[in-house]
């Protein structure tokens, strides 16, 4: 065999199910290689789809979703999608084509150094200089993708190499033994647990990498101590929990502001600084904090913790738990925070406002989802509602990147999420500006039969950045652009398409677009004058407790 059919037997050996890419010159030995191979290809339209769709395998399997592209242009695109996965902290494998290694030395077609290129992007990345050392790269690749905190790796393999002849064969792939935290540690934080009055729990991504959402929410009810969770942390408990303060991270005062306020102690669960930054809600660094997660805390002046508990996190919570003698009363000031949240929440229900608010487009789609359900958020300003208003039940229900938060990642990673989950309804959220980022890849879902629905939040703009702009300055600038007829555009595909024109529409219309077999995309005028309306709120907002 040549080396790049010893790779796709190392790739096999790793249960690699998908990869997803665009063939070129620099990899066909690659792609012959997979004739015949158990892993599906996944031809796409544009590199950075590819990117994102194995970004989102890995996030929602925890197994590294790979990626392919030839060298150059190709390897560019998948760039914004690689760094994605890394600051997601989602496992992901890039292979890229490249130039013969007789051509490196001299100025040549379309080469670049890729491994310098990756080197800002991956936790770590290799070239296969030598066949023979084709397995132990994979594994590598494998094993540092996969460990905490996972991200994204990259191999480069140049074309002469890819091939030559090689004897060898995969490596064993073993699974990692977990580690547990030292008892000084958990009683420490025991300890500072039994003193607190007013304790916040603050849960991050790292809590359902960890499958510690059934213990933590053991833990909160026991100690009854209220938790919010960050963006990338929705789901870990169920919100209709008593003591679920849902989501924090909106960069402007909220009711949970409100709890951090009160707060004499944060105790962070899987929480990374990169999801939400302490100086946010810790500014001076005035509060204790005790952090539980997998590896130790990052060094930041607003987190200092007065404990790290660092091991398998529901053994940490278990230990704990075992030490926290707490009287057990329900919090009055947590528990008023948590009506004052849900009111806010529920009086969008009933509204008949057109445009639709986002709101109400939020609250209709909830209703409309079940439990394990998928939603899939792009990024801009609808972003911001949909985790302050998408609540989840179970862990990795409501999946937005904000490590990196890369726009265009909706439509990719709902393809990648039916491909992991095809019994259950997925929808892409996006705005017009997301959607057209890479829209195209509406093809490859139909090509590839993932029927899923995408929701465009419809404003003419970029309506973050208009936000923020009106916030800034008080007006906006080079942030309106005009659109194609989405639904014209939808049928050209094959797909189906939808347009709403009044708040009675809308949930018919969302019912109807998720019993299709075929992708579906609904077009929704979006009533954006709420961004400044919740600003305005955001600075009047006095605290109850």
């Amino acid at each position: 065999m040549n080396t790049a059919e010893l790779l796709v037997r190392c790739l096999e050996a790793e249960g690699v199910e998908y990869i997803f890419g665009l063939p070129g010159e620099e990899n066909l030995h690659v792609l012959e290689a997979l004739q015949g191979s158990s892993i599906r290809f996944i031809t796409t339209r544009h590199e950075q789809g590819a990117a994102f769709m194995a970004d989102v395998y890995g996030r929602l399997t925890g197994r590294a979703g790979v990626c392919l592209s030839t060298l150059g242009p190709g390897a560019t695109n998948l760039m914004t999608g690689v760094a994605d996965a890394n600051l997601d902290r989602a496992p992901l494998v890039a292979i890229t084509g490249q130039v013969g290694t007789d051509r490196m030395h001299i100025e040549s077609h379309q080469y670049l150094d890729l491994v310098a290129m990756f080197a800002p992007v991956t936790k770590w990345n290799a070239q296969i200089v030598r066949p023979s050392n084709t397995a132990e790269i994979v594994r590598k690749a494998f094993k540092i993708a996969q460990t905490e905190k996972p991200g994204a790796v990259h191999i480069d393999l140049p074309e002469n190499i890819a091939a030559m002849p090689v004897e060898g064969h995969p490596l064993n792939c073993n699974n990692i033994e977990k580690s547990f935290a030292s008892f000084r540690s958990i009683e420490k934080a025991a300890a500072a647990i039994n003193e607190a009055k007013n304790p916040l729990i603050l849960v991050g991504n790292g809590a359902i990498r960890g499958d510690a959402s059934e213990m933590l929410t053991r833990f909160a009810t026991r100690l009854n101590i209220p938790v919010a969770n960050t963006f990338m942390g929705k789901g870990v408990i169920p919100y209709p929990h008593p003591l679920a303060l849902w989501a924090v991270g909106l960069q402007q005062r909220d009711y949970i502001s409100c709890g951090f306020d009160q707060a004499d102690l944060v105790i962070a669960i899987g929480y990374d600084l990169i999801e939400y930054s302490p100086k946010k809600w810790n500014p001076d660094g005035s509060i204790p904090v005790i952090h539980v997660g997998s590896t130790a805390a990052e060094v930041d002046s607003s987190y200092t913790p007065i404990a790290e508990v660092v091991g398998e996190i529901s053994d940490s919570l278990q230990e704990i738990l075992y030490r926290c003698d707490r009287d057990g009363k329900p919090d009055p000031q947590a528990l008023t925070l948590r009506a004052d949240i849900r009111s806010d929440y529920a009086q969008y229900a009933e509204d008949q406002g057109f445009p639709i608010k986002p709101q109400k487009l939020i609250y209709d789609l909830r209703q409309v989802m079940g439990a394990e359900d998928i939603v899939i958020s792009d990024v801009g300003a609808h972003k911001m509602w949909m985790a302050r208003h998408y609540h989840c039940h179970r862990p990795n229900t409501c999946i937005i990147s904000n490590g990196f938060a890369a726009m265009g990642i909706a439509i990719p990673g709902a393809i990648a999420a039916k491909l992991v989950h095809p019994d259950r309804k997925i929808v892409a959220v996006t705005g017009d500006g997301g959607f057209m980022m890479n829209c195209q890849e509406l093809e490859t879902a139909l090509r590839v039969g993932t029927a899923f629905v995408t929701i465009i939040f419809n404003d003419g703009g970029y309506g973050l950045i208009e936000w923020k702009q009106e916030n800034h300055f008080g007006h906006s600038s080079f942030i309106k652009f005009g659109n194609p007829d989405f639904v014209k555009f939808a049928e050209s595909m094959g797909l189906k398409g939808y347009r709403v024109t009044s708040v009675a529409e809308l949930m018919p219309t969302l019912k109807e677009a998720l019993a299709q077999e075929v992708p579906a995309v609904i077009d929704c005028p979006i009533d954006y004058r709420e961004n400044l309306r919740f600003t305005q709120k955001a600075g009047d907002l006095s605290c109850a407790i």
